[in-house]
Protein backbone atom coordinates (compact mmCIF):
# COMPACT_ATOMS: atom_id res chain seq x y z
CA UNK A 1 0.00 0.00 0.00
CA UNK A 2 1.09 3.57 -0.66
CA UNK A 3 1.01 6.69 1.47
CA UNK A 4 -1.38 9.48 0.48
CA UNK A 5 -0.04 13.03 0.06
CA UNK A 6 -2.18 15.85 1.47
CA UNK A 7 -1.81 19.61 1.02
CA UNK A 8 -4.21 20.96 3.64
CA UNK A 9 -3.39 20.72 7.34
CA UNK A 10 -5.71 18.40 9.31
CA UNK A 11 -7.62 19.64 12.34
CA UNK A 12 -8.79 17.89 15.47
CA UNK A 13 -12.31 18.89 14.37
CA UNK A 14 -11.93 16.42 11.49
CA UNK A 15 -12.07 13.56 13.99
CA UNK A 16 -14.14 12.20 16.85
CA UNK A 17 -12.12 12.21 20.12
CA UNK A 18 -11.57 8.72 21.49
CA UNK A 19 -13.03 9.66 24.89
CA UNK A 20 -16.23 10.89 23.24
CA UNK A 21 -16.45 7.81 21.04
CA UNK A 22 -16.11 5.49 24.02
CA UNK A 23 -18.68 7.36 26.11
CA UNK A 24 -21.61 6.86 23.75
CA UNK A 25 -22.95 4.37 21.21
CA UNK A 26 -22.44 5.72 17.67
CA UNK A 27 -25.36 5.77 15.25
CA UNK A 28 -23.23 3.84 12.77
CA UNK A 29 -19.93 1.97 12.99
CA UNK A 30 -19.15 2.45 9.30
CA UNK A 31 -20.07 6.11 8.72
CA UNK A 32 -18.99 9.34 10.32
CA UNK A 33 -15.64 10.86 11.22
CA UNK A 34 -12.55 8.75 12.03
CA UNK A 35 -11.74 8.36 15.72
CA UNK A 36 -8.73 10.34 16.95
CA UNK A 37 -6.69 8.11 19.28
CA UNK A 38 -3.75 10.49 19.84
CA UNK A 39 -2.62 13.94 18.73
CA UNK A 40 0.99 15.10 18.98
CA UNK A 41 2.02 18.68 18.23
CA UNK A 42 5.38 19.98 17.00
CA UNK A 43 7.14 16.61 16.99
CA UNK A 44 10.44 16.12 15.15
CA UNK A 45 10.20 13.48 12.40
CA UNK A 46 13.42 12.20 10.84
CA UNK A 47 14.52 9.67 8.21
CA UNK A 48 17.89 8.72 6.64
CA UNK A 49 18.80 11.10 3.81
CA UNK A 50 18.98 8.23 1.28
CA UNK A 51 15.25 7.64 1.79
CA UNK A 52 14.17 11.20 0.92
CA UNK A 53 11.72 11.54 -1.94
CA UNK A 54 9.43 8.70 -0.85
CA UNK A 55 7.32 10.81 1.53
CA UNK A 56 6.13 14.29 0.52
CA UNK A 57 7.26 15.88 3.80
CA UNK A 58 10.85 14.81 2.96
CA UNK A 59 11.60 16.07 -0.58
CA UNK A 60 14.51 14.52 -2.42
CA UNK A 61 16.58 17.73 -2.06
CA UNK A 62 16.08 18.04 1.71
CA UNK A 63 19.27 19.17 3.50
CA UNK A 64 20.80 17.00 6.19
CA UNK A 65 20.11 17.98 9.78
CA UNK A 66 23.69 17.53 10.96
CA UNK A 67 23.19 14.34 12.98
CA UNK A 68 23.52 10.75 11.84
CA UNK A 69 22.17 7.25 12.42
CA UNK A 70 24.22 4.06 12.56
CA UNK A 71 23.60 1.56 9.75
CA UNK A 72 23.80 -2.26 10.06
CA UNK A 73 27.09 -2.29 8.13
CA UNK A 74 28.67 -0.03 10.75
CA UNK A 75 28.57 3.13 8.66
CA UNK A 76 26.76 6.30 9.73
CA UNK A 77 24.16 8.03 7.56
CA UNK A 78 22.97 11.60 7.88
CA UNK A 79 19.39 12.29 8.89
CA UNK A 80 16.80 14.71 7.53
CA UNK A 81 14.36 16.31 9.97
CA UNK A 82 10.98 18.01 9.75
CA UNK A 83 8.70 19.43 12.44
CA UNK A 84 5.28 17.79 12.12
CA UNK A 85 1.92 17.44 13.80
CA UNK A 86 0.87 13.81 14.22
CA UNK A 87 -2.73 12.54 14.10
CA UNK A 88 -3.18 8.88 15.00
CA UNK A 89 -6.74 8.06 13.94
CA UNK A 90 -8.72 4.89 13.35
CA UNK A 91 -8.05 4.97 9.60
CA UNK A 92 -4.46 6.16 9.15
CA UNK A 93 -1.47 7.89 10.76
CA UNK A 94 -1.27 11.43 9.38
CA UNK A 95 1.78 13.70 9.59
CA UNK A 96 1.71 17.30 8.39
CA UNK A 97 4.61 19.74 8.02
CA UNK A 98 3.87 23.45 8.01
CA UNK A 99 7.32 24.15 6.50
CA UNK A 100 6.80 22.00 3.40
CA UNK A 101 3.03 22.72 3.35
CA UNK A 102 2.45 19.04 2.82
CA UNK A 103 1.58 15.93 4.73
CA UNK A 104 1.23 12.18 4.40
CA UNK A 105 -1.42 9.71 5.50
CA UNK A 106 0.14 6.31 6.19
CA UNK A 107 -2.09 3.20 6.07
CA UNK A 108 -1.57 0.84 9.00
CA UNK A 109 -0.70 -2.26 6.90
CA UNK A 110 2.32 -0.27 5.65
CA UNK A 111 3.73 -0.09 9.20
CA UNK A 112 5.70 -3.33 9.39
CA UNK A 113 7.47 -2.60 12.70
CA UNK A 114 7.13 0.10 15.35
CA UNK A 115 8.85 0.44 18.71
CA UNK A 116 9.89 2.90 21.40
CA UNK A 117 13.62 3.62 21.46
CA UNK A 118 16.04 5.95 23.21
CA UNK A 119 17.58 8.68 21.04
CA UNK A 120 20.12 11.40 21.76
CA UNK A 121 18.49 14.80 22.04
CA UNK A 122 20.18 17.91 20.67
CA UNK A 123 20.24 19.31 24.18
CA UNK A 124 20.26 17.37 27.41
CA UNK A 125 20.16 13.61 28.01
CA UNK A 126 18.66 10.98 25.72
CA UNK A 127 14.91 10.72 25.48
CA UNK A 128 12.26 8.32 24.18
CA UNK A 129 11.06 8.41 20.57
CA UNK A 130 8.89 6.24 18.35
CA UNK A 131 10.64 4.35 15.55
CA UNK A 132 8.72 2.85 12.64
CA UNK A 133 9.72 0.81 9.62
CA UNK A 134 7.36 1.60 6.74
CA UNK A 135 7.03 -0.51 3.61
CA UNK A 136 5.21 0.94 0.61
CA UNK A 137 4.29 -1.10 -2.43
CA UNK A 138 2.23 -0.55 -5.55
CA UNK A 139 1.06 -4.16 -5.50
CA UNK A 140 4.20 -6.14 -6.37
CA UNK A 141 5.13 -9.26 -4.43
CA UNK A 142 8.93 -9.07 -4.77
CA UNK A 143 11.16 -7.29 -2.27
CA UNK A 144 12.41 -5.01 -5.04
CA UNK A 145 8.92 -3.59 -5.40
CA UNK A 146 8.90 -2.20 -1.85
CA UNK A 147 10.15 1.20 -0.75
CA UNK A 148 11.31 1.08 2.87
CA UNK A 149 11.39 4.14 5.12
CA UNK A 150 12.77 4.25 8.67
CA UNK A 151 10.78 7.01 10.36
CA UNK A 152 11.53 8.31 13.86
CA UNK A 153 9.12 10.63 15.68
CA UNK A 154 10.53 12.53 18.65
CA UNK A 155 7.96 14.36 20.84
CA UNK A 156 8.80 17.96 21.69
CA UNK A 157 10.12 18.82 25.13
CA UNK A 158 6.80 20.48 25.99
CA UNK A 159 4.94 17.20 25.62
CA UNK A 160 4.57 14.66 28.40
CA UNK A 161 7.60 12.38 28.99
CA UNK A 162 5.21 9.51 28.31
CA UNK A 163 4.26 10.88 24.88
CA UNK A 164 6.38 8.35 22.97
CA UNK A 165 4.75 5.44 24.80
CA UNK A 166 1.28 6.94 24.29
CA UNK A 167 2.03 7.34 20.59
CA UNK A 168 3.17 3.72 20.40
CA UNK A 169 0.04 2.45 22.19
CA UNK A 170 -2.28 4.45 19.93
CA UNK A 171 -0.65 3.09 16.76
CA UNK A 172 -0.70 -0.45 18.15
CA UNK A 173 -4.41 -0.22 18.97
CA UNK A 174 -5.31 1.19 15.57
CA UNK A 175 -3.12 -1.36 13.76
CA UNK A 176 -5.20 -4.12 15.34
CA UNK A 177 -8.20 -2.65 13.51
CA UNK A 178 -6.44 -3.18 10.17
CA UNK A 179 -5.03 -6.75 10.07
CA UNK A 180 -2.87 -7.78 7.15
CA UNK A 181 -4.79 -9.48 4.32
CA UNK A 182 -4.58 -13.28 4.29
CA UNK A 183 -2.27 -14.59 1.59
CA UNK A 184 -1.03 -17.97 0.44
CA UNK A 185 1.95 -19.74 1.99
CA UNK A 186 3.96 -19.52 -1.22
CA UNK A 187 4.04 -23.27 -1.82
CA UNK A 188 1.55 -23.22 -4.64
CA UNK A 189 -0.77 -21.11 -6.73
CA UNK A 190 -2.13 -18.45 -4.36
CA UNK A 191 -5.26 -18.14 -6.52
CA UNK A 192 -6.17 -21.70 -5.55
CA UNK A 193 -5.50 -21.37 -1.83
CA UNK A 194 -8.71 -21.67 0.18
CA UNK A 195 -10.02 -23.59 3.15
CA UNK A 196 -12.40 -26.42 2.33
CA UNK A 197 -12.75 -29.99 1.12
CA UNK A 198 -11.40 -30.81 -2.32
CA UNK A 199 -13.43 -33.51 -4.09
CA UNK A 200 -11.74 -35.77 -6.61
CA UNK A 201 -13.88 -37.93 -8.83
CA UNK A 202 -15.13 -38.52 -12.35
CA UNK A 203 -15.52 -35.83 -14.99
CA UNK A 204 -19.24 -35.69 -14.19
CA UNK A 205 -18.46 -34.65 -10.63
CA UNK A 206 -15.92 -31.93 -11.38
CA UNK A 207 -16.36 -28.52 -9.80
CA UNK A 208 -18.48 -26.04 -11.73
CA UNK A 209 -16.32 -23.16 -12.96
CA UNK A 210 -16.83 -19.99 -10.98
CA UNK A 211 -18.18 -21.75 -7.88
CA UNK A 212 -16.43 -23.23 -4.85
CA UNK A 213 -17.76 -26.58 -3.58
CA UNK A 214 -20.35 -26.97 -6.38
CA UNK A 215 -20.02 -30.23 -8.34
CA UNK A 216 -21.27 -31.06 -11.82
CA UNK A 217 -24.20 -33.53 -11.90
CA UNK A 218 -24.43 -36.84 -13.76
CA UNK A 219 -24.96 -37.13 -17.51
CA UNK A 220 -28.62 -38.21 -17.07
CA UNK A 221 -29.39 -35.03 -15.14
CA UNK A 222 -29.23 -36.61 -11.70
CA UNK A 223 -27.58 -35.08 -8.66
CA UNK A 224 -23.92 -35.84 -7.82
CA UNK A 225 -23.14 -38.01 -4.81
CA UNK A 226 -22.78 -36.09 -1.52
CA UNK A 227 -19.30 -37.56 -1.12
CA UNK A 228 -17.01 -39.44 -3.55
CA UNK A 229 -17.94 -43.13 -3.63
CA UNK A 230 -21.30 -42.70 -1.93
CA UNK A 231 -24.75 -43.22 -3.36
CA UNK A 232 -27.13 -40.65 -4.80
CA UNK A 233 -29.19 -38.08 -2.96
CA UNK A 234 -32.64 -38.88 -1.59
CA UNK A 235 -35.05 -36.07 -2.46
CA UNK A 236 -38.82 -35.49 -2.45
CA UNK A 237 -38.90 -36.54 -6.11
CA UNK A 238 -37.25 -39.97 -5.66
CA UNK A 239 -38.07 -40.83 -2.06
CA UNK A 240 -40.63 -43.47 -3.25
CA UNK A 241 -37.75 -45.44 -4.78
CA UNK A 242 -36.21 -45.92 -1.34
CA UNK A 243 -39.16 -46.08 1.10
CA UNK A 244 -42.67 -47.59 0.90
CA UNK A 245 -45.85 -45.91 2.12
CA UNK A 246 -45.21 -47.16 5.68
CA UNK A 247 -41.74 -45.62 5.73
CA UNK A 248 -39.91 -48.96 5.45
CA UNK A 249 -36.71 -49.10 3.40
CA UNK A 250 -37.16 -50.80 0.04
CA UNK A 251 -33.79 -49.89 -1.49
CA UNK A 252 -33.02 -47.89 -4.60
CA UNK A 253 -32.36 -48.49 -8.25
CA UNK A 254 -28.67 -49.38 -8.48
CA UNK A 255 -28.40 -49.01 -12.24
CA UNK A 256 -29.30 -52.53 -13.36
CA UNK A 257 -33.02 -52.27 -12.77
CA UNK A 258 -32.95 -53.99 -9.39
CA UNK A 259 -33.45 -52.40 -6.03
CA UNK A 260 -30.34 -52.16 -3.91
CA UNK A 261 -30.19 -54.36 -0.81
CA UNK A 262 -28.92 -53.43 2.61
CA UNK A 263 -28.55 -56.97 3.93
CA UNK A 264 -30.66 -59.51 5.74
CA UNK A 265 -33.19 -58.00 8.09
CA UNK A 266 -32.52 -54.39 7.09
CA UNK A 267 -35.64 -52.29 7.31
CA UNK A 268 -37.69 -55.08 8.92
CA UNK A 269 -39.48 -54.48 12.22
CA UNK A 270 -38.76 -57.33 14.62
CA UNK A 271 -41.22 -58.32 17.34
CA UNK A 272 -40.23 -58.02 20.98
CA UNK A 273 -40.27 -61.79 21.54
CA UNK A 274 -37.72 -62.28 18.80
CA UNK A 275 -35.46 -59.68 20.31
CA UNK A 276 -35.79 -61.23 23.77
CA UNK A 277 -35.16 -64.79 22.53
CA UNK A 278 -32.43 -64.18 19.98
CA UNK A 279 -30.78 -60.96 21.13
CA UNK A 280 -30.38 -57.76 19.24
CA UNK A 281 -27.82 -59.14 16.76
CA UNK A 282 -29.29 -62.61 16.42
CA UNK A 283 -27.12 -64.17 19.12
CA UNK A 284 -28.48 -66.54 21.73
CA UNK A 285 -30.28 -64.84 24.55
CA UNK A 286 -28.11 -66.74 27.05
CA UNK A 287 -25.05 -64.82 25.86
CA UNK A 288 -26.69 -61.50 26.67
CA UNK A 289 -27.21 -59.82 30.00
CA UNK A 290 -30.71 -60.36 31.38
CA UNK A 291 -33.00 -57.44 30.75
CA UNK A 292 -34.02 -55.60 33.89
CA UNK A 293 -37.70 -54.62 33.99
Amino acid sequence: MLATTIRSPPSVDDYVPLSEYQSQTPESFSDGKPVLHFHLKAAVASIPKSQCGILAIFPADSPAAGNAVARPNGDAEELVEQTVDVFVNSEKVTLFSEKTESGVSIPYPSISIHAVKQVSASQGPSTAALWMQLEFSDGGADDDDFNTVELTILPSSSESPRAAQQLYDAIANCSNLHPDPISGDGDGDEDNDYDGIVFEGSVEHEAVEGFTGVLRGTADGGLPPPMPGSGGWITAENVDEYFDEDGSWIGGNNGDGEAGALGDGAGRTRPRDEVDDRGVNGDDAESKRPRVE
